[in-house]
Order: C-alpha cells, then structure tokens, then sequence
C-alpha cells in the first residue's frame, strides 16, 4: 500500500470480519495481498475472538484499519438487549428499519449493544477501533446514529475513531444503475448521520461506494470499476469478501457472491483496475492532511 505521486487514497475496506472462518481467513489473506487497507469486526460474535489473534498478525507485517462493525440485525447480542431483541437474537433489518424511522428504538438497548461491543473490540484488540460502521448500515439510522456520536465523544479523544459516512451523490447512485431504490434509501438516511458528525468534528470519509444488490445480474468487476470512477475526494469503497463454509452457511444468507467479490479482489484484474482510476488502498491516516468537516460552531447544511 504505497503512495503514489500519481495516484489517491482510497480506504478499501472489507465488513464482516468474525462472522465465520472462510470471512476472515479471505480478509486476512486480501489485507496480506495489499488488496485491503480495512477491515471492520463483528465482535459480538464468537469468531472475533477466535480469529482476532490471525489479523493482528497480518496488520503487524501489512498494517490496516481495524474498526467495529456495529452489529444491532439478525444475529444473538452481547446483551440482554431487552427491548430491541427478538427473542434471543437482535432484530431482522426489515424490523429494525420501521421502528427507528418511527424513534421507536429503545435507546437505552441500543446504547447497551454499542458499549458492549466496543467494549469486546478493545478487551481483545488492546485499543480503540480505528474506524466504526455498522452491519447493514444500521449506524447511519435515527436513534442510532445518535447513540453512535454521544459514545464515541464520550469515551475517546476526538479524531481517534473514524465514522463511515454513507452518502453517495444522486448522479453516481442513478449512473450506476444497481440497487438503486436501496442506495437511495441508504443516501437518504446517511443525511442525518453526517450532519452529526459534522457538528461533532468526529472525521469521516468524504466519499462513498460499494452497494449493489448481490444478484451477479451485473459483473462484480464492471460494478467495481463503477464504484472507483465515481468515488469521491477523499473515499470509501466496502466490500464483502469471503469463502463458503458450514459456518457461514448456518448464520448468513449472504455466500456465493463473497467468493465473487474475493476472486476479484485477488486478482490482476482489480490491481489494474485501481491504477487505471488512479486510486492506491490508503488507510484513514492518509485523509489527515485536509479537514473533512467544518468546525462545529459553523452551520450545518
């Protein structure tokens, strides 16, 4: 991952790390490669900790973002969570969704989760995350969102933890003519997200890619090639690399297309692809030198 005076940052950044082996064993050996800069971790899953020792070795010899990928859908919680679970596992998204655009999340559950999870994140890692996002993007929804910002002011110095900022423009979400109706929706949501962050002066970046439907009904590669000639001044392309085992079989519905994902990601293919949109895989490390957000005493937009 080495500059280039031809070339800018982009943090490519691969979500799931913990969910099963074949996950993070692709992500680990991609950050390897040099084909990853970031990564960000289910730690409320059991494969965080199992797996976690793999990736600080990797990221020893090939450093990387670490971050949180803050989980509140479809899998068992770190807490009781009482009042946002399901039984005993957090919500579907598609019932997470209607209770939080309706403020119908109880706060004090979501609070609970994140804590924990930032809390599992630093017990294992033995520091804060570099970066946070969120599992489906549930970071960027009402009441999360403001339970993400409140936390993260409370517990670190400002500019320690990055946040991912979901908005992508109108013209690269109708250009690339996939997933539309969910990367609007998705855009939309990120609005309020970002126009926390920009009173918080927590940094984020300032550019963003990586939905698509996971229907293979168009090449991961032209998709790709999409996503870094329309990806901001300062961006975030994410991924979802991964190989097929019982595992993740048993805990997630999304398989076949990580294997297309990693495939691509591995190859001479994806090398070229990044020269060709003069981009290199940068760390958040690499944004430092221009301020993303105004100060806080300006207006927000």
């Amino acid at each position: 991952m080495k500059n280039s005076l031809e070339s800018r940052p982009v943090i490519l950044c691969a979500d799931d790390f913990g969910l099963a082996p074949g996950v993070s064993d692709a992500i680990c050996s991609l950050i390897a490669a040099g084909r990853l800069s970031a990564t960000s971790c289910m730690t409320a899953l059991p494969g965080w900790r199992v797996h976690a020792s793999d990736l600080q070795s990797v990221v020893a010899r090939a450093p990387a973002d670490v971050g949180l990928h803050l989980t509140l859908t479809d899998q068992p919680p770190l807490t009781r969570a009482s009042g946002l679970c399901e039984g005993d596992r957090l919500p579907a998204l598609s019932r997470l969704l209607p209770r939080a655009l309706a403020r119908r999340l109880d706060r004090r559950a979501v609070l609970g989760e994140l804590r924990a999870q930032l809390d599992a994140f630093e017990d294992v890692w033995g520091a804060p995350p570099d970066h946070l996002d969120g599992h489906q993007h549930a970071h960027v929804l009402p009441d999360v969102r403001e339970a993400v910002v409140d936390e993260l002011l409370r517990r670190y110095p400002v500019g320690r933890v990055w946040v991912r900022d979901c908005r992508e423009s109108l013209g690269c979400s109708f250009a690339r003519r996939v997933a539309l109706p969910k990367a609007l929706l998705i855009g939309t949501l990120g609005v309020g997200l970002h126009r926390l962050l920009r009173a918080s002066g927590l940094p984020a970046n300032d550019g963003f890619a990586g939905l698509h439907d996971f229907s293979g009904r168009v090449p991961f590669r032209r998709l790709m090639q999409a996503f870094l000639a329309h990806s901001g001044p300062r961006p975030l392309v994410h991924v979802h690399p991964g190989r097929v085992d019982a595992a993740l079989l048993a805990c997630d519905s999304l398989t076949a297309p990580r294997e297309v994902e990693l495939d691509y990601l591995a190859s001479a293919g994806f090398a070229a692809d990044l020269a060709a949109a003069g981009l290199h895989p940068a760390r958040y490390a690499d944004f430092r030198g221009a301020a993303l957000h105004p100060a806080a005493a300006r207006p927000v937009s």
